[in-house]
């Protein structure tokens, strides 16, 4: 008897023993947060749910998908998103008969404005009023009110970089054309030469490069996307460089060195075949004798380095720096271009790097991103 007694307490404590583990560890289990920061955190990502219908700029599609968002964060029985003429997105009772007159008073002031039960504040792009936001409400309190205010200044914010995105993408097009008006004449000129010597002497040479001409036009021409891989440019490069070598003939020499895995990089679209042609140009073009030009492209981690480096006449570094900063663009072709869309879509941080000196040839260097939302998303 003694000894079933004692098997029941032994049974008892080991069942009692994880109970209370589980009891001790819930108990020491660090607070979720305080009621103020479970608030933050909901605030936060609503309007992380709201911002990228925003940034795609203000229409009726983006006005619907997020303005469950916006009338989450203002808690109001109507909220609506509006241009500068009519609602393109409402929920709830009411209609746009009841705040028209109000609407027009805060689009035409640029302030928000509030009357009875509703409250319209004003969206705004860069001080040009492009819509509003409207609310009504049983209360239109001053707290709705400012509310609604700080609302509408962070949809305006979003639809600035909608802006701003849209001007980015009409700029790179316009550089893009530039360059491609400042390289073609050139290059064609030169090209066609090349394969007019050959039509007589070895007309099935002459017949290959007129293919390499019409297949590296094809591309340097198309009118679809401004952004490319890494492997697409190479062989646009590599056309580039077997027309020029009939032209050059044993005088040019070209070594390419690249890692397999950054063939797929997304960059901008003739971001480093402009740089290949500088270096024939003022690195060969410009000096008696051989010549040799390396293109490199190496995995960094998160980024791509490209290079390349010509053994050439070299140029003073006043002049390149003339040219990037466009006080003398004919110093170099697309040089500037090129640094400039590199900017433009990545940042600052990577505009290109020139190292040069007269006499000891020229480097230039890129680094490209391997990974960029932006950029992916927009990449053919």
């Amino acid at each position: 008897m003694d000894n079933l007694l004692t098997a029941l307490v032994a049974a008892a404590a080991l069942v009692a023993v994880p109970a209370f583990a589980r009891w001790w560890l819930l108990a020491r289990r660090p607070s979720l947060g305080t009621p103020e920061d479970r608030a933050t955190f909901e605030t936060l990502h609503t309007t992380a749910l709201a911002a990228p219908a925003l940034r795609r700029g203000l229409d009726a599609e983006s006005a619907a998908r997020s303005l469950p968002h916006v009338r989450t964060l203002l808690g109001a029985p109507t909220v609506a998103i509006t241009d500068t003429e009519r609602p393109l997105a409402w929920d709830g009772p009411g209609s746009h008969d009841d705040v028209a007159d109000l609407m027009r008073a805060a689009i035409d002031s640029g302030t928000t404005r509030a009357s009875g039960r509703a409250i319209v504040a004003p969206l705004a792009v860069e001080d040009r009023v492009v819509g509003s936001v409207v609310v009504l409400a049983d209360d239109a309190s001053a707290g709705l009110a400012r509310a609604t205010t700080e609302v509408a200044r962070w949809m305006s914010s979003q639809l600035e970089l909608a802006e701003l995105a849209t001007s980015r993408t009409a700029l790179m097009e316009a550089e893009l054309r530039a360059l491609r008006a400042q390289i073609s004449p050139h290059f064609i000129y030169n090209s066609l030469g090349a394969i007019a010597s050959f039509v007589r002497t070895d007309p099935e040479r002459a017949r290959e490069l007129l293919l390499e001409f019409a297949d590296f036009t094809r591309y340097s021409f198309r009118q679809h996307g401004e952004f490319t891989t890494l492997a697409e440019e190479l062989r646009s490069i590599e056309r580039y460089l077997v027309l020029e070598k009939a032209r050059f003939g044993d005088r040019l020499r070209v070594v390419t060195l690249i890692a397999p895995e950054v063939l797929s990089v997304t960059l901008p679209f003739l971001s480093v075949q402009p740089l290949v042609e500088n270096a024939v140009r003022h690195g060969l073009e410009s000096r008696a004798g051989n010549g040799t030009i390396t293109v490199t492209a190496m995995d960094t981690g998160h980024e791509c380095l490209i290079t390349i480096e010509d053994d050439g006449a070299g140029v003073d570094p006043e002049v390149v720096r003339a040219a990037l900063s466009g006080q003398n663009p004919s110093a170099s072709v697309g040089l500037a271009n090129v640094d400039e869309r590199m900017r433009t879509v990545y940042g600052n941080a990577y505009g290109i790097v020139v190292e040069t000196a007269p006499g000891f040839g020229t480097k230039v260097t890129l680094r490209v991103p391997k990974f960029s939302p932006d950029v992916d998303a927009a990449a053919p």
